[in-house]
């Protein structure tokens, strides 16, 4: 392979990717009032805004890291981008729920495209430890920077009367931002080695996405319906295509397949635990910022704009806390994180009891701002611990469970947590967030039993998977690094 000039111009490219899909899941929220009334939506259709792109991106993202193994990551990348500026487009040119929900689903597959292939791009373009761990830091810091824009730009733009509706232009924002990034792309990325060999696991794909459908389809509809039969029955069907899932990737492992996820992962406990943290932690991360966004403005009497404004100072505090949590973390373990969970304790608990009508702004920046701080120590840093023991060559395998885990505990939390919110506003909306935190601390107690029962990184060891039957370890090391790391 040959010497790649600019790479952290490269890198600037590439981390687009997480920046604009982190920024189409938040940007939504302040603008839901407006996206409502614009597209006639019920409060169901609505939470399918939000839901429906987490799915189309969850259901494919490690199909999104096969497709740059066997394609070539540059392309994918181009052609996922190009794909997610199409389909924000038509997300603006909607005219009903049902065809923003359509647009929304295919914007978070395009996602699920051009996402993993910086993670890959990272791991080539970085060989030193030292300049990944900061690249890799980038890309957790553009993770919850974008969260933080996604608010701020929603609240601005919805207020904002042009020729055409608000809201229409959180959608269009991503047409100068996607051209300029094709543009970069083709002229300085360089493309990575491919990996023929790599097959796609299409019925691996195809179980997984009618699982999640079958439940959060029935769990946001369910609750609009009065749950009726149907929606009981889908959540029962879930689960048994989730066993079906598991199975047949056990069965492909065993044969000497290509399955979408290695199962063999799930061997380690410690694996397992940090998955359930990453399960709770982003189920109450994304549910927190719909259920602030629609209780400030429709409870508090906020204006759109200065609900988006109301995230700034979290933003940066966010960026704050995590570059001190990178540094701290090494010196302090997970003791870090548990801090930061304590936080967010505390800043749901004052938000539930002292947020009504009338309440002054200090108050709002303040307890958002404690929110804030305390994300940034758990959220960077909760990838580093969730992989802490997971053997070096199956790094991507793991990456991609934990990406796909993370895109799934985000539509649960807006599905759960945001039909309990919804469901409670017939009592006002005030009962309606006390309901809706109350979920969220439910969250936080999770996170801080999973973060209790995990190892401390300093002192954890890398663990062995179980070996398949007729391979020798360097065998399946050897398999492993083939299918899963993106470059040598």
């Amino acid at each position: 392979m040959k010497e790649i000039k600019n790479k952290w111009l490269e890198l600037v490219i590439v981390l687009s990717a997480p920046l604009l899909s982190v920024i189409d899941v938040f940007i939504i929220n302040v603008a839901i009032p407006s996206i409502k009334k614009g597209v006639h939506a019920t409060d169901a259709e609505i939470q399918l805004v939000i839901a429906g792109y987490l799915l189309g991106y969850a259901a494919f993202l490690i199909t999104g890291g096969r497709a740059g193994d066997h394609f070539g990551r540059k392309k994918v990348f181009f052609w996922g981008m190009f794909a997610f500026t199409v389909a924000s487009c038509l997300c603006g040119l909607s005219t009903s729920a049902f065809q923003l929900n359509i647009t929304r689903f295919f914007q978070g597959l395009s996602a699920s495209f051009m996402v993993p292939q910086t993670i890959a791009f990272i791991q080539v373009l970085f060989t030193d430890t030292r300049e990944r761990a900061k690249a890799f830091g980038l890309y957790g810091i553009t993770l919850g920077v974008a969260a933080a824009i996604g608010q701020l730009l929603g609240g601005y733009l919805s207020d904002t009367h042009w020729a055409i509706a608000g809201w229409r232009l959180i959608f269009f924002i991503n047409l100068p931002i996607g051209i300029l990034t094709l543009w970069a792309t083709q002229r300085y990325v360089t493309e990575i080695r491919k990996h023929q060999a790599t097959k796609f696991d299409y019925t691996g794909t195809l179980i997984l996405t009618l699982g999640l459908f079958s439940l959060i389809y029935p769990l946001i509809q369910g609750r609009e319906a009065g749950w009726p039969l149907w929606s009981i029955a889908l959540i029962v069907l879930s689960a048994g295509i989730f066993w079906l899932f598991i199975r047949n990737q056990q069965q492909k492992l065993e044969r000497g397949g290509n399955p979408l996820i290695d199962v063999r992962l799930f061997a380690i406990k410690d694996f397992n635990i940090g998955l359930v943290a990453v399960l709770f932690h982003f189920m109450l991360h994304t549910a927190y910022l719909l259920l602030s966004a629609v209780y400030l403005q429709n409870g508090m009497g906020v204006s759109a704009l200065d609900c988006g404004l109301y995230f700034l100072a979290p933003g940066v505090l966010f960026v704050f806390s995590s570059l001190a949590a990178s540094r701290l973390i090494i010196r302090f373990g997970k003791r870090v994180l548990q801090v930061g969970v304590v936080l967010l304790a505390i800043a749901f608990s004052l938000q539930m009891a002292l947020w009504k009508p009338g309440t002054d702004s200090w108050l709002i920046i303040l307890l958002t701002g404690i929110w804030g701080f305390g994300n940034g120590l758990v959220l960077p840093s909760l990838l580093n611990i969730a992989l802490k023991n997971v053997p070096a060559q199956y790094a991507g395998a793991a990456a991609g469970i934990y990406s796909t885990f993370q895109q799934t505990a985000s539509a649960l939390g807006i599905s759960i947590i945001g039909g309990v919110f919804f469901y409670s506003a017939k009592n006002g909306w005030q009962a309606a967030y006390q309901a809706g935190v109350t979920g969220l601390l439910i969250c936080v107690a999770g996170v801080a039993l999973m973060l209790f029962l995990l190892p401390d990184p300093k002192t954890a060891k890398r663990k062995s998977l179980p070996q398949e039957p007729g391979k020798d370890k360097g065998a399946v090391e050897q398999e492993a690094a083939t299918q899963y790391i993106a470059a040598e």
